[in-house]
């Protein structure tokens, strides 16, 4: 059997300027595609008796527009972390932040306020502390899920204990019953 010889075809030796072509139509598809956008996704949901639809959602009060029961002397009350979701199962959302006041130096001990508002257009204020800054207490990992709010909590065993070293961690659980916010401790959760 033989074989015949193919022509060397033009198109199959690249060279700079093919490479060159290329990057430039790439990069002008990424470019492209950074600017056109699809519309968000929508989807109709039917809301279950009692609460209110995606459409009449309040939005969560803004923690930056709160006075909180922080004394900072001459620095302001800084609002480090936050997360929001319906605490007491009212239909409107929450907000939950962890605050302390901003030190020039050191790590200051954080207070955690739930934050609320008493209708949709109310102003936003504190309606619960969580934690005391008089505790000596820094909040690690944070967040709020299924009503409950979850945290970790650096803290100290004794008065003598250094501020720079704190010796105990706690993982804790406060969720909303009768009125109330019920502070727990999960069953994996420890103290070093």
């Amino acid at each position: 059997m033989q074989h015949s010889a193919v022509p060397e075809l033009a198109h199959t030796h690249a060279r700079p300027i093919h490479w060159v072509a290329t990057a430039t139509a790439v990069a002008g598809v990424v470019a492209l595609s950074s600017v056109v956008q699809p519309n968000p996704a929508t989807a109709a949901q039917k809301a279950a008796p009692g609460h209110r639809s995606a459409s009449a959602a309040v939005a969560a009060p803004d923690p930056a527009a709160v006075r909180f029961p922080l004394e900072c002397g001459p620095v302001k009350a800084l609002v480090v972390k936050k997360a929001a979701g319906d605490l007491d199962g009212d239909g409107s959302p929450e907000t939950v932040a962890v605050v302390h006041c901003d030190a020039p130096m050191g790590t200051p001990p954080d207070g955690v306020y739930v934050v609320t508002r008493d209708s949709a257009a109310g102003e936003p204020r504190v309606v619960a502390t969580l934690v005391d800054p008089e505790d000596r207490q820094t909040v690690t990992d944070f967040a709020v899920r299924d009503g409950a709010v979850l945290a970790t909590l650096l803290g100290y065993s004794s008065a003598d204990v250094p501020s720079c070293c704190p010796d105990t961690k706690d993982g804790v659980k406060w969720q909303w019953r009768n009125g109330a916010f019920v502070r727990s401790t999960p069953s994996r959760a420890h103290t070093v």
